[in-house]
């Protein structure tokens, strides 16, 4: 990896980090579901311009079944996912909080194989075990405190892990990047929490138990003042909108594989970020939770990479595999800088064109 393409992991990788930190700070001077449609309405803002220039660029015109599943993402992301999000995170610690949202990717694995009927090689089941045995040991459901920000947070993450689904899978049918997409989706789906927020200031709303006052009479921009400007700018412009786009640029650069290392960092990062920031301790299982979700993250990322050295070796002990263990080497790389051809359908050409069965990855 060169200097250029680890800037560009670095940089989303510390502001991905910084985030929960951010948002813990400002939920204490704004509502907090205020601060999630001001976040991703300037955020999606900020990646208007790079949008327009693709949309032009490439000359796509969006349907309304385009405009529909933009919508729909965008619900899922900034209504669902990051509301119970910014709620969870004032009621837990920022630091566990992040982890949770760092095993998202898991989650996204399993809802692919699950919907999409995408391979879950056997390093993806190991990963995925080490994930959630790393979560339930932060928990710790035997000495559990915050229990119910730690659920929110948790079903935010697989939320995410919805959203990362559905964001790959529309934009491709529509002829989105990543970066355009995510764009999109936080401007519809800000939109769409705007007009919830309408809906708190109704007479209907006062009915709603104390205990959820922040649900009622929902501000927009109150709170927004020369001293707070610069957090919400944070927020909104670095962390937000900067953060994905690079984060989805980086995807791009040098590969998905390496761009996840932006979320393989992140638990180990977060909680040192809370404790030298906020002052938060980090207690022994947390830290034994956080080593064994790197566990799993590293898999992830090096279990590929160990499968395909092992093709390697086969391609090297049976000439007869070469053509086909190269062409599965080509694929892999398009995969991983962003083309649209799937394994599944390359597998299937090669099965037509030599039916006989190929070296498997795991």
């Amino acid at each position: 990896m060169n200097l250029k393409s680890f800037f560009y992991i670095l940089i989303p990788t510390f502001l991905f980090s910084s985030m929960e930190i951010a948002l813990k700070i400002a939920g204490n001077q704004f509502n907090p579901i205020e601060l999630n449609f001001i976040r991703f309405l300037i955020g999606g803002l900020a990646l208007l311009p790079f949008t327009i220039m693709y949309l032009r660029k490439h000359e796509i015109k969006l349907s309304k079944s385009d405009i529909g599943r933009i919508a729909l993402t965008g619900f899922v992301i900034v209504v669902l996912s990051m509301t119970l999000y910014q709620i969870s995170i004032g009621m837990a610690k920022a630091s566990v909080i992040a982890i949770m949202l760092s095993a998202n990717p898991i989650f996204g694995l399993i809802i692919g194989f699950v919907f999409l009927r995408e391979k879950l090689s056997r390093t993806n089941v190991l990963a995925l075990v080490l994930t959630l045995l790393g979560l339930l040991i932060i928990i710790n459901p035997f000495h559990l405190t915050g229990a119910m920000g730690i659920i929110l947070g948790l079903l935010s993450s697989i939320i995410f892990g919805i959203y990362g689904v559905m964001s790959r899978v529309n934009g491709n049918k529509i002829g989105l990047n990543g970066l355009s997409m995510t764009c999109l989706a936080f401007l519809f789906g800000s939109a769409e929490l705007g007009v919830l927020m309408a809906l708190s200031h109704l007479p209907i709303a006062q009915n709603i138990p104390s205990n959820f006052s922040q649900f009622v009479n929902i501000p927009y921009f109150q709170g927004i003042s020369l001293q707070t400007l610069p957090l919400i700018l944070y927020i909104s412009v670095l962390v937000t909108g900067v953060a994905f786009g690079l984060y989805f640029v980086s995807m791009e650069k040098v590969g998905i594989l390496q761009a996840s290392l932006i979320f393989l960092v992140k638990p180990a990062l977060a909680p040192v970020l809370s404790l030298l920031i906020l002052g938060e301790a980090m207690q022994v299982n947390t830290v034994i939770g956080i080593v064994v979700i790197l566990l799993g993250s590293l898999v992830t990322l090096m279990g590929e990479k160990i499968a395909y050295s092992v093709m390697a070796i086969f391609r090297k002990n049976n000439p007869e595999a070469h053509q086909d263990v190269d062409e599965l080497a080509k694929v892999k790389e398009e995969l991983e800088n962003g083309e649209r051809a799937t394994e599944a359908v390359v597998r299937q050409k090669l099965a037509e064109k030599r039916p006989r069965e190929l070296p498997s990855e795991d």
